[in-house]
């Protein structure tokens, strides 16, 4: 059997897409869960909510 190569380039601009999908939409769902935090607060809300700012921030200072 023939093994099916890997298009480097394609790869590349896929991650580069669904980086800046994730960026557009990190904010909102923050916000989001913010909101259902202060309502709900249970400790899986309060932990999401914190790994939504974990990478909002990495996403602002350029960590990612």
């Amino acid at each position: 059997m023939m093994k099916k190569k890997i298009d480097k380039q394609a790869v590349r601009t896929w991650a580069r897409n669904a980086k800046k999908v994730c960026k557009q939409l990190i904010l909102p769902f923050s916000v989001f869960q913010a909101i259902r935090t202060i309502i709900f607060p249970t400790t899986f809300d309060v932990l999401l909510l914190a790994i939504f700012i974990l990478i909002y921030l990495g996403f602002q200072y350029e960590w990612f």
